[in-house]
């Protein structure tokens, strides 16, 4: 997807913003990506100490690449429901982690191949995404997988079965990251 020099880009932007976002300083400038290396979707993921502290992202792009992970970095580290906005005594040890993701496209549920596949269940207003390495962490297979994505998204857990609610699969580039 993107080449070594962008996706280091990308994850010291990420890193800059969520600083930038928690000081209260005003936010970097984003890295410039080529053209070429510019149609994807973003998820920023921030753990500390190995557990989640955030992970906010966007399937479909709908801002140039560097635009779009800055302002997933700052969602993750301010805006996740599941967690309240980072204070600044935990930048010492927090990991950044950036994932480019590929378009999404629509897959039948028996191709979906864990720890390759990120997925959207969708059905009507209701949506869950769950990137590639969810089910490798949990060591998930293909129905859990889809089990948990429905679970995610407030549908039934056999809700993935039901011709009316869409899988779509993408991949990811995972860009590792290191204490902040």
């Amino acid at each position: 997807m993107v080449r070594a020099e962008t996706a280091a880009a990308l994850l010291a932007h990420a890193r800059a913003a969520v600083v930038a976002c928690v000081r209260g300083t005003p936010p970097p400038a984003p890295p410039q990506v080529p053209a070429y290396e510019s149609g994807y979707g973003a998820f920023v993921t921030l753990s500390r100490r190995g557990e989640l502290r955030g992970c906010v992202g966007q399937v479909e792009p709908q801002l140039p690449l560097g635009e779009l992970v800055g302002s997933m970095a700052v969602a993750a580290a301010r805006d996740d429901p599941r967690f309240p906005p980072l204070l600044p005594d935990e930048l010492d040890d927090l990991d950044v982690h950036v994932s480019v993701l590929s378009a999404p496209a629509r897959s039948a549920a028996d191709l979906v191949v864990p720890g390759r596949d990120g997925i959207v269940v969708r059905r009507g207003a209701r949506q869950a995404v769950l990137l590639p390495q969810v089910a490798t962490q949990y060591g998930w297979g293909r129905e859990t997988l889809l089990s948990m994505a429905c679970r995610k998204a407030g549908l039934p857990e056999d809700a993935w079965r039901d011709p009316e609610t869409v899988v779509l699969t993408f991949r990811a580039q995972n860009i590792p990251g290191e204490a902040v």
